[in-house]
């Protein structure tokens, strides 16, 4: 087994992006920072406009030249910078979705000078046009009052009606609050149900997940829930001891690793 599977780093991704062989990931699910001034214990969510682009645009062109040839990415945005980013991305890769995650925020308090923000913007883009994506495993099941709806007899049998429907591009899924049994001490975690959805679509059993922002450690999680294999980088030393903890509890011993990044090997 390849010595980057299955370990977190900790380190910037834009230099540990060197340890991955290009060509060798199923899905990237990238979730950085939104550029909102939010404390990730560094100042990485802290740069102007026109730098937190580029930073943008360099990380993204180091990251998908290791996706395979009908590899997938999933990128979490907000409404400030997702038009410019889903155009950066469009000119390198096929866009297939914009879902909106509605985060469930209670009804209380807000802005009174524009609409409360409620959601966040995730797109969805491949590499080519036989890329992975497994319906099955994500579809959602009837309720029983739909199925009886459906009863029928054109419709028994129908594999649509057993198996469920294809979720549609607004995800309503209650963000973390602070009693959420899966909250970590992360500000920006997002919900397992989010993640593992992705990875069973996007990528197939046994293949690898790279997170390049890995956070509390959600889609290392995910992966080993689902079946697949994982890699992935962050910044924050206490982060990373949180990722550690959020696998044991998995039973997976983590590989945490803050060495250099190894010199390539020649042509």
């Amino acid at each position: 087994m390849a010595d980057w599977l299955n370990q977190v780093f900790c380190e910037d991704a834009l230099a540990g992006l060197a340890r991955i062989p290009d060509g060798a990931i199923d899905l990237i699910l990238a979730d950085p920072p939104y550029g909102l001034g939010k404390d990730y214990g560094n100042d990485s969510d802290k740069l102007a406009t026109a730098d937190y682009l580029q930073w943008m645009e360099r990380w993204i062109d180091a990251a998908l030249p290791k996706l395979k040839a009908n590899g997938s990415l999933y990128i979490f945005l907000t409404w400030r910078y997702s038009p410019e980013v889903f155009v950066m991305l469009k000119q390198r890769m096929t866009m297939v979705n914009e879902i909106v995650w509605d985060r469930r925020v209670p009804s209380m308090g807000g802005s009174v000078r524009k609409y409360s923000s409620v959601h966040d913007t995730i797109g969805f883009f491949v590499m080519a046009r036989d890329y992975h994506f497994d319906l099955d495993a994500i579809r959602v099941p009837y309720d029983a009052v739909t199925k009886k709806a459906r009863s029928r007899s054109i419709f028994v049998g129908a594999k649509w009606l057993e198996l469920g429907y294809n979720p549609k591009d607004v995800w309503s899924v209650s963000r973390l609050h602070r009693e959420h049994r899966e909250r970590a001490d992360h500000p920006t975690q997002k919900p397992l149900e989010i993640i593992e959805r992705m990875v069973k679509a996007s990528c197939p059993p046994g293949g690898v997940v790279l997170d390049p922002f890995m956070g509390s450690g959600t889609t290392a999680v995910a992966a080993k829930r689902c079946g697949r294999q994982f890699v992935g980088f962050e910044l924050n030393p206490d982060y990373c001891a949180m990722i550690a903890q959020r696998l044991a509890q998995q039973g997976v011993v983590a590989h945490m690793s803050d060495d250099p990044v190894p010199a390539p090997a020649p042509a």
